[in-house]
């Protein structure tokens, strides 16, 4: 995590909802720094500072992970994949369940989304219990690629996700902003 007044600036932006979208969650809510053209595109362009050169192909994980990946992939000159909810994507498909801190889901991506040559940068709004990311990573392997790295805007310190994804294999992991849980 950064001390650059960018970072400060968008983590100052970002607002807690007590309770949602069930009692005892405290919701993160970016739409505060959504509304902010310069906190916005400051994101983009720390997290572009922090993407690894090797990098072929951008993935966002549904849906908040759309909103940073896709402009991410933009300024990086590369591809977007997108990591999609189960039914949402018309082509063949192969499906990972997970756990999230509230439930349990699944995610898809098309089987021809990826190649094995790919270096995959992995994006998402937010790393808590690590469960929607480390599925959105297996998917990625399950094609053949890698994972180059993983972006969060949002990390909650505290959480197992950051441990839980190293214990998972992952080499390279940048979270913008942190914030104690």
């Amino acid at each position: 995590m950064s001390d650059d007044h960018r970072v400060t600036r968008a983590a100052n932006l970002i607002r807690t909802v007590l309770d949602f979208p069930k009692p005892g969650i405290r919701f993160r809510d970016i739409t505060p720094l959504l509304g902010d053209v310069d906190a916005f595109g400051d994101v983009i362009d720390v997290m572009a500072e922090h993407a690894p050169a090797n990098a072929s192909v951008v993935c966002g994980v549904e849906s908040r992970g759309f909103i940073f990946g896709t402009p991410l992939a933009l300024r990086l000159g590369l591809g977007f994949v997108p990591i999609r909810k189960p039914g949402k994507l018309p082509g063949a498909v192969v499906e990972q369940s997970y756990d999230l801190e509230y439930g349990s889901t699944m995610l898809a991506i098309h089987t021809d989304a990826l190649h094995p040559d790919d270096n995959v940068l992995l994006v998402d709004d937010l790393l808590a219990t690590g469960g929607t990311l480390q599925a959105s990573k297996r998917l990625v392997e399950q094609l053949g690629a890698t994972v180059a790295q993983i972006q969060v805007v949002l990390e909650l310190v505290g959480q197992p996700g950051r441990d839980s994804l190293i214990a998972d294999g992952v080499q390279d992991l940048f979270a913008m902003i942190g914030i104690e849980d």
